[in-house]
């Protein structure tokens, strides 16, 4: 697997895996004992329907969407919808 700094990735727009635009990245959460990545914080696209998104979202309204679920890093984000 191909190594990206973390600050490339600042900023960098979120798509779903069925083409849907969701936002840009505003952090990643970590386990800091591990280093174990959990979560992409998303700035949602204010375009996108809110019902149209099934990812969990924090008390900002930021989308929380697992790194599990990240498919792909190129010139978006891909993640499995």
């Amino acid at each position: 697997m191909s190594e990206i700094l973390a600050e490339n990735l600042s900023g960098k727009s979120v798509m779903g895996s069925d083409g849907t635009e969701l936002g840009l990245l505003y952090n990643i959460t970590m386990d800091i004992n591990s280093g174990k990545l959990h979560d992409l914080v998303v700035d949602p696209d204010e375009q996108l329907p809110s019902r149209s998104v099934d990812f969990d979202r924090n008390d900002a309204g930021r989308f929380l969407i697992p790194v599990s679920r990240v498919k792909a890093v190129k010139d978006y984000i891909v993640v499995q919808r």
